[in-house]
């Protein structure tokens, strides 16, 4: 066992890291270990040192005299002890490999402070302390969650207050608007949607009856300029009524001058007259036909006329999406107005078909698919809920010009509706 350094009689020495004899072993360790006892003690009292050897990077040490020793010592050990210097000896023994690793040379590390604990890896024999397992744990978790916290922050969209602006407007109703769209979307399913397979129980008309029927009313409300929600209303009263009632195909039309005198008293400030009803249909029907049918249907859908339609939902979405993209809206509206037509449409609840619509919409302006956090956030539909409806809608779009019922594709058409028809529908969803 290798004694005290002649120059520096207060270090130990190891023992020979080459694998070479030992010099002492037994008695004679003890013994020596006993005259340098005290002065081992005096140095490493302040020292808490790790069980295995490890490089001092800081300042070399001073000699007694107060100067810099020139050759400081490479090595720090813990006290040793007789247990301590048995296991040395064993392991020089069992596992010189491990013993002799190189390590840094003091002379190259006299200007660094740090420590690389990578150069240290855990073995059975020499196993990385505690503290450095949980210092490593500890930086791992800390740069994993800064790497969560910056990629939310990338991916993250602020959803915007469409109702900043319209707080000192009292017909907007900023207080209330939230609870009063919440409950048109509690109350759609029950009063605004029909079973899209209630025409099995009509026996004199079908769908393509009821698809004539409604492209011919939209030219007539375009005719007499009613409000957009006069038509969605009329087309709504139509199906809850055909839904409940069984209906002869002489009687179809008059079912839809009916609808629409009940939507008009409902919605319009002036009101068409029963006499311009009549001669919409080229009088097909008397006065007092038209006013029977008018208390039959009013008793059969129990003067419920108060419902959410698809209208009132594009309102609210469209100030989400835009709300001064003009040509978006027209758009929007030409999107929608194709449904009716449509029997398989009414498989979709209202705010459904507004809010693809819009989303349809935008994928034709924009050529790629357009759905932000804020529209997503208002409409509470996501753009893959969206999806199957917008691909019906861009089937219509693709053959609103062609056949028979092309009554809405006219309309937009006009420079009125900025040629809404006219554009490229988005074929790319399709292929998606």
């Amino acid at each position: 066992m290798a004694g005290s350094d002649e120059n520096n009689p207060g270090v130990f020495r190891p023992p020979n890291l080459q694998g070479g004899p030992r010099s002492g072993s037994g008695k004679f360790a003890a013994e020596q270990l006993g005259h340098n006892r005290r002065a081992l003690s005096n140095i490493n009292r302040n020292v808490i040192a790790p069980p295995y050897p490890y490089p001092v990077n800081k300042r070399g040490l001073l000699d007694k005299h107060g100067v810099p020793d020139n050759n400081p010592p490479a090595l720090v050990h813990r006290p040793i002890t007789r247990k301590f210097a048995a296991q040395m000896a064993n392991k020089q023994r069992s596992t010189p490999e491990i013993i002799n690793k190189s390590l840094p040379n003091t002379s190259e590390l006299e200007d660094s402070t740090v420590i690389d604990v990578e150069d240290y890896k855990g073995t059975s024999e020499y196993p990385v302390p505690m503290f450095v397992q949980h210092t490593e744990a500890m930086l791992e978790e800390i740069d994993h969650q800064m790497e969560e916290v910056e990629m939310e922050d990338i991916a993250e969209e602020p959803i915007t207050d469409i109702d900043s602006c319209d707080k000192k407007n009292a017909i907007a109703v900023v207080e209330y608007v939230d609870d009063i769209y919440a409950h048109y979307r509690k109350t759609e399913q029950r009063s605004s949607c029909v079973s899209p397979k209630y025409m099995a129980q009509q026996f004199d008309i079908n769908e393509r009856m009821r698809g004539i029927l409604i492209d011919w009313l939209i030219e007539v409300h375009y005719k007499f300029e009613l409000m957009d929600e006069s038509l969605y209303l009329t087309v709504n009263l139509i199906d809850r009524f055909l839904a409940a009632q069984p209906v002869l195909r002489k009687k179809l039309q008059l079912v839809g001058i009916t609808a629409m005198l009940l939507a008009c008293k409902y919605e319009e400030v002036s009101v068409p007259v029963v006499d311009d009803l009549i001669l919409i249909s080229d009088k097909a029907y008397s006065r007092k036909e038209v006013l029977e049918m008018e208390k039959l249907m009013i008793n059969t859908l129990q003067f419920n006329l108060s419902l959410p339609t698809p209208y009132v939902f594009m309102r609210r979405f469209l100030k989400a999406a835009a709300r001064t993209d003009r040509k978006l809206e027209l758009l929007s509206f030409f999107m929608i107005e194709l449904c009716p037509v449509e029997y398989e449409m009414l498989k979709f609840p209202p705010s459904l078909l507004a809010a693809a619509a819009i989303f349809t919409a935008q994928c034709t302006l924009n050529g790629s698919r357009q759905w932000s956090k804020t529209t997503e956030w208002h409409t509470c539909y996501s753009e893959e809920q969206l999806l199957e409806c917008s691909m019906l809608m861009v089937i219509l779009h693709q053959k609103a010009g062609i056949g028979k019922l092309t009554g809405v594709f006219r309309k937009y058409s006009t420079s009125k509706f900025g040629y809404a028809a006219k554009a490229e529908p988005a074929h790319f969803l399709l292929e998606d």
